[in-house]
């Protein structure tokens, strides 16, 4: 076995085992078939552009669209519309506003169209079935921040009509007033916010496709020193992203499913991170092979046979890991883990044999302008340069080994990552569709508008309806419960009997058979922010009793509007991850047992894994809600966050501990650890710096979500890469020896006798 060899296997001077049955077979059959195999996916990926459509529509919905099927507010809703023949609550609504004060006839032109409406007199009404105008002038907007200056047009409108109908419709409304100055600010709400959502993610998807792939570039090339390689690597990426969308496209025809419009971004920093990964441990593997003198056909194969399992089963852990999202009731989260499954099973098959065909025919011009085998200067090849690194950090691995550093280091690292993670336990969920616009966006500005004018929540009250008998002659006790209301914490105020102008049963808060009232409650907070779902959930918990203790026993109470599907979201997505947790951990541990074959190992390796998110979580939680001031961590990204970096952090053991693993059944460990950990921790770091820049670039999008999600799996990785695999899981490796493999067979005696 020529150095080489030793090197590329990842250790230098150990026995190098035999490949797995097959292994061999594989690697021969891609590198020697290798223009077949570039054939093979250039024909598949032209069949697959011409015929397979890309995913229809664009994903977007409304909250119950991301909630469990069957949730009780809607169905308030629907009854509240249906005892009243009309809806009292909108999601696309019209802003007014003068900070100096609105004129007379601005607020009585903002009446008179919203009356034209319900009369029939409106011309073009469209799917419009009402207008609901709201002033904040002579008292009628309880808890109003400012008087006359501002005017709010609640539109109306069928559910069927869908939400770009109905932001579309909202829109014309708006720019058909007949005085352009009338103060229009703008259309907000959970649609138009919705829609400008699509709008953004749209634009900065161009940006994000070109930056991602630049900024990866950047990293390879410092790595390799090479202008080759690193577009090797990203147009495996790019092919596989290509693939990924228009196979996508073709399941979701087939299960009329919609991709969610987040899935996208998402999918490319998650392919172009998992392939250059990927392609991190081909290279370099191919690039030893040529350093010692083998051809270019003998080098790529080596890199096959020495990685080809490793990445397999790397890549079978993320896709089933992501896979796993399958558990949650959520029909987003359901949607969110095929498509991300399929784009890591379609990035490893095109890594796996695509990459490995193009080094066959490159060779050594895949990593021009260096040379292997060249000793000056800038070309001084990454294998020399990866085996002088080795020799640097080998006596300080060989510390790592004894017991009482390894001992310290555990303590120290499980100390720092349970102090980073402490913040998670002040974490809290939102939704906050508008918040997370750009501030030029109309809706955003828009909403600011109505907030200062009124209060954050007016935009999406919460809808309280009390059903049962002869309503209409109690005035006294619903006027009661509206002020119990309206004391509550996190309440600016409450429209329904009993107050100003509604006073008397009008038929629009109290039926005229008086089977049913209703109030909408107007809170504090942004209705979909995590302080206004804390305050509806205190609502809820204690409406019922606040009926009876106001004259109204025996009533039914119920809820409904945008900030009770928002607190369902946020009940379901903590039961989702509750359940997809246990399905992640099971999945990984089942491949670490078998894989490594031993348990109490994957036990330990896993245990890092979630430590180190929790940790990610914690840094996230305390700069996004306690630094920055954001109210809540977007719902679905403590979720996405959870998946990905469990199983990613699978991967990197599969790649570590996997490679040290082989390499400790003929020597022993501690020998192992010194030999493999110094040459694997460069490869891993590489590959972590390469995904933590993927994922990074996400907050290239200009949505709160976005941002969120590129700070925590970036910190995530690098703290799994880094912290983790590099000191942590070593250190662990070594005080557990005699315990790792149980209950398979112990160290040989041979191995016990190598002991220092």
């Amino acid at each position: 076995m020529t150095a080489g060899t030793a090197r590329a296997a990842g250790t230098a001077g150990t026995p190098h085992r035999a490949p797995p049955r097959g292994v061999g077979a594989a690697a021969a059959l891609v590198v020697r078939g290798r223009f077949a195999v570039l054939l093979g996916w250039v024909v598949l990926t032209v069949a697959a552009v011409v015929l397979l459509p890309l995913p229809g529509g664009t994903g977007v919905g409304d909250l119950d669209d991301f909630a469990p099927d069957g949730n009780p507010y809607v169905s308030t809703e629907v009854r509240s519309a249906q005892a009243f023949g009309f809806p009292l609550l909108s999601r696309a609504v019209v802003v007014q506003r003068d900070p100096d004060g609105l004129s007379p006839y601005t607020q009585a032109a903002a009446v008179l169209r919203a009356a034209s409406v319900a009369q029939g007199t409106y011309p073009e009404p469209g799917p419009l079935l009402g207008a609901l105008p709201l002033l904040n002038t002579a008292g009628l907007v309880p808890g109003a921040r400012e008087e006359g200056t501002t005017a709010l047009t609640y539109l109306l409108m069928s559910p069927e009509t869908g939400i770009f109908g109905q932001t579309r419709a909202a829109q014309r409304y708006a720019a058909g007033a007949p005085d352009p100055l009338d103060a229009t600010v703008g259309v907000t709400g959970t649609f138009p916010a919705r829609v400008a959502q699509d709008a953004v993610l749209d634009r900065s998807l161009r940006a994000l496709e070109l930056t991602a792939p630049l900024a990866v570039f950047g990293v390879l090339a410092l790595s390799f020193r090479s202008l080759v390689a690193p577009l090797l690597a990203i147009g495996t990426a790019v092919l596989a992203f290509v693939l990924t969308l228009h196979a996508a496209g073709a399941l979701g025809a087939v299960l009329d499913v919609q991709v969610p419009a987040e899935l996208r971004p998402l999918l490319l920093a998650l392919l172009l991170g998992v392939v250059t990964d990927y392609a991190v441990f081909f290279l370099a593997a191919t690039r030893s092979g040529l350093e010692d003198g083998e051809d270019r056909v003998g080098a790529a194969r080596r890199a096959v046979v020495d990685y080809l399992p490793v990445v397999v089963v790397a890549g079978l852990t993320v896709a089933a890991g992501t896979a796993s999202l399958l558990a949650a009731r959520g029909s987003v989260f359901r949607a969110f883990g095929p498509g991300m499954a399929l784009a890591v099973l379609v990035g490893l098959a095109v890594s796996v044999t695509l990459l490995p065909a193009l080094l066959a025919v490159l060779g050594r011009a895949a990593y021009w302008p260096a040379r292997p085998g060249a000793l000056d200067g800038a070309s001084v090849p990454l294998a020399r340069r990866t085996a002088r690194f080795a020799r640097v950090r080998r006596p300080l691995v060989g510390r790592l080994v004894r017991p009482r550093t390894a001992a310290s280091v555990v303590v120290g690292g499980t100390l720092v990552l349970l102090a980073l993670a402490v913040p998670v336990k002040d974490l809290a969920l939102g939704v906050s569709f508008v918040p997370s616009l750009p501030a030029e966006e109309e809706a955003a500005q828009a909403a600011d508008a109505a907030a200062e004018g009124v209060a954050p929540g007016i935009l999406s009250p919460t809808l309280v309806l009390v059903e049962g008998a002869d309503l209409d002659e109690q005035a006294q006790a619903l006027a009661a419960f509206r002020t119990r209301l309206e004391s509550q914490a996190g309440v600016a105020g409450v429209l329904g009997p009993g107050y100003g102008l509604l006073q008397q049963p009008l038929g629009l808060v109290v039926t005229p058979d008086g089977t049913a009232a209703r109030y909408l409650v107007v809170l504090d907070h942004e209705p979909l922010g995590a302080a206004a779902v804390a305050a509806f959930d205190r609502l809820e918990a204690g409406v019922e009793d606040w009926a009876e203790e106001s004259g109204l026993p025996g009533v039914r109470v119920s809820l409904g509007g945008d900030t009770a599907l928002a607190s369902l979201l946020a009940r379901s997505t903590t039961d989702d991850l509750a359940r997809v947790a246990v399905a992640v951990v099971v999945i990984n541990l089942l491949v670490l047992v078998v894989f490594l074959r031993a348990t109490v190992l994957p036990l330990y390796l896993l245990g890092t894994s979630v430590l180190s998110l929790l940790a990610a979580l914690g840094l996230t939680t305390l700069v996004f809600q306690t630094l920055l001031g954001h109210d809540g961590i977007t719902f679905y990204v403590p979720f996405a966050a959870a998946v990905l970096l469990v199983a990613l952090g699978s991967d990197y053991n599969v790649y570590g501990v996997g490679r040290l693993w082989r390499v400790a059944h003929d020597v022993p460990l501690r020998r192992a650890v010194v030999e493999v950990v110094p040459r694997t921790s460069r490869a891993i770091t590489v590959a972590a710096v390469t995904l933590a820049v993927s994922f990074g670039l996400l907050a290239v999008v200009p949505l709160r979500p976005f941002h969120e999600l590129a700070f925590v799996m970036s910190v995530g990785v690098l703290l799994d890469a880094v912290l983790v695999r590099v000191l942590l899981v070593p250190s662990l490796l070594v005080l557990l020896d005699r315990w790792n493999r149980w209950p398979w067979p112990a160290l040989r005696p041979e191995e016990e006798e190598a002991r220092p």
